[in-house]
């Protein structure tokens, strides 16, 4: 996959199918936009093409609270990578970006990408004041040449999947519950850092993370989860995603307590993959309290995580 970070200058001769958006977690509507799309272009003969912003235009406009993302701008290169897509563009989105005219946009991406064909979903909109709805761009086409195709959404429960509804849903510790829309477990990844080595004290080692502000971490609670080490030695676990509230009820934390591993994790990049919530976080008065819970946390999580295994053939 070739990435641009602004339009190209001259144009691919083969001409591009393209689709714009955020595309903020790669859930299962996106999934099947960009897999019709991608199969599509090489039926066709063209290449696929994604047109994405950094930082979300929430960040820039400040219309509403910035949002928080289920996907870090890399991890969705790599997966759009993954799908097949020939190019990737991302657009820095600028305040002269948003006071663009949807025509005026539309119009150099047909030049600049010799885009043939614009993928989107019944509700899109771009250019100054989401001006171009999918009415707007199918005015435009027969105008500048190009063909609009309308994907319609993937529907869970009635209601279509969203990135909105998959965040809403983190917020309320349904991580089972946002897999089924994401059709994967929702993951975060960072560094291990340094603790209080309380865990280790109470005969939990734990490995800790400091999640960035902008990473969309589900509520406060215990978790049944996968922990990947270093990209690929996977193990169960638990996570304790809070501020503590026994100890110093300090930062919020993600702890991750690896079973039946006994490896230094300091400075590794670890993954977690969230399956279930076990129980929110609470306040233990007696150290022998909190490590009955934590050792029936275990014995939970590991029922949890056999039955995954069981489920998907692992």
């Amino acid at each position: 996959m070739i990435v641009y970070e602004r339009l190209p200058e001259n144009p691919p001769p083969e001409g591009v199918i393209l689709t714009v958006g955020t595309f903020d977690g790669l859930h299962r509507g996106h999934q099947k936009l960009l897999g019709e799309l991608v199969a599509h272009a090489r039926e066709v003969g063209r290449l696929s093409a994604v047109l994405t912003f950094h930082p979300h235009p929430r960040v820039v406009l400040q219309a509403e609270p910035a949002p928080t993302y289920l996907l870090p701008l890399e991890e969705r290169r790599r997966m759009l990578s993954e799908m097949g897509v020939d190019l990737l563009i991302i657009l820095p989105f600028t305040r002269a970006l948003a006071d663009t005219s949807a025509e005026a946009f539309v119009a150099e991406l047909c030049t600049r990408l010799a885009m043939r064909e614009l993928w989107v979903g019944r509700d899109f909109a771009l250019g100054r004041g989401r001006e171009g709805n999918v009415h707007t761009l199918q005015a435009l086409a027969s105008r500048l040449g190009y063909t609009l195709h309308i994907v319609e959404p993937v529907y869970e429960n009635g209601k279509p999947i969203s990135s909105t509804r998959i965040r809403g849903l983190l917020a309320e510790g349904a991580v089972d519950r946002a897999a089924e829309l994401l059709g994967r477990p929702y993951a975060v990844e960072a560094e291990v850092i340094h603790g209080a080595e309380r865990g280790r004290r109470l005969g939990f080692r734990t490995a800790n993370l400091r999640l960035p502000p902008e990473c969309a971490a589900p509520a406060d609670g215990v978790y049944a989860v996968w922990a990947v080490v270093e990209g690929h030695l996977r193990r169960g676990a638990i996570a304790n995603i809070g501020i503590r509230p026994s100890f110093d009820a300090g930062a919020r934390l993600l702890e991750v307590h690896i079973f039946d591993y006994e490896g230094d994790l300091y400075g590794k990049r670890l993954r977690v993959e969230f399956v279930k919530r076990l129980r929110p976080e609470r306040r233990f008065e007696a150290v022998e309290a909190l490590i009955a819970q934590v050792r029936q946390d275990i014995e939970e999580a590991r029922c949890i995580l056999q039955a995954a295994v069981a489920r998907e053939g692992r």
